[in-house]
């Protein structure tokens, strides 16, 4: 059991704290936390959802908050939006069918898919004419859109974390992966992976979150 314990003190604290701009991200939430949710609320969110949130992210919804300051732009909230159930606010996916997160995680897509398209990249040389190339990539590009944004490739995941420039952090709450943090480089061309410490093992939300706090305190003057 994740102890959240003083955390959200800790986090408000540092709304106060000389230099907090120092810490990425901080003008886009200020140190600010949404208020925490109920048990009936939280319950309610998970019979939406069809799954069972993980401990320490679910503990963290009951004790510091529905969302708000955190790793880089901050936790997106969960909110009730009326009969329209649940939503992160500023998710980066516009509308998402509730079933598809009881799915199963992939891990990803099919690695497969991805390697042959991107070997496909149409290329200068094969092009006598640049018009020809250029509608040659823009065909190429959508084709590579459809298979690294695919939605079931974030299957059995919450859209937690906006990192800027399309960037995003999931929590995969289905699968041999639940409970762990994944990063979505898609937009720079890279793939979905798993989000790892220093020793090279995978993180969960509590070490992802806590880790930003430690080191967000250690940035201010404020280390515990």
């Amino acid at each position: 059991m994740t102890d959240w314990t003083g955390v959200r003190d800790r986090v408000l604290a540092l709304a106060a704290a000389p230099g907090n701009d120092k810490v990425f991200g901080a003008a886009a939430h200020d140190f600010a936390l949404d208020a925490p949710l109920t048990a009936a609320e939280v319950s309610d969110l998970e019979a939406w959802l069809n799954v069972d949130l993980p401990e320490d992210y679910r503990s963290f919804l009951l004790q510091v908050g529905a969302g708000g300051a955190g790793p880089s732009y901050g936790i997106l909230p969960v909110r009730r939006e009326g009969s329209t159930g649940w939503r992160w606010v500023g998710e980066l996916l516009e509308e998402v069918e509730p079933g598809v997160f009881a799915e199963l995680f992939p891990g990803g897509a099919d690695p497969a898919a991805t390697v042959r398209i991107l070997a496909e990249r149409p290329l200068k040389e094969q092009f006598d004419d640049l018009a020809d190339l250029d509608a040659a990539l823009e065909a190429w590009e959508e084709r590579l859109g459809e298979v690294q944004y695919d939605p079931r490739r974030t299957a059995g995941a919450l859209g937690l974390c906006d990192e800027g420039c399309g960037l995003m952090v999931w929590l995969v709450v289905t699968g041999s992966e639940r409970g762990r943090m994944w990063r979505d480089p898609r937009c720079n061309g890279e793939d979905l992976h798993p989000v790892r410490d220093t020793g090279g093992f995978p993180v969960d939300f509590a070490g992802w979150y806590l880790g930003w706090l430690a080191a967000a305190e250690a940035d201010c003057g404020l280390d515990r």
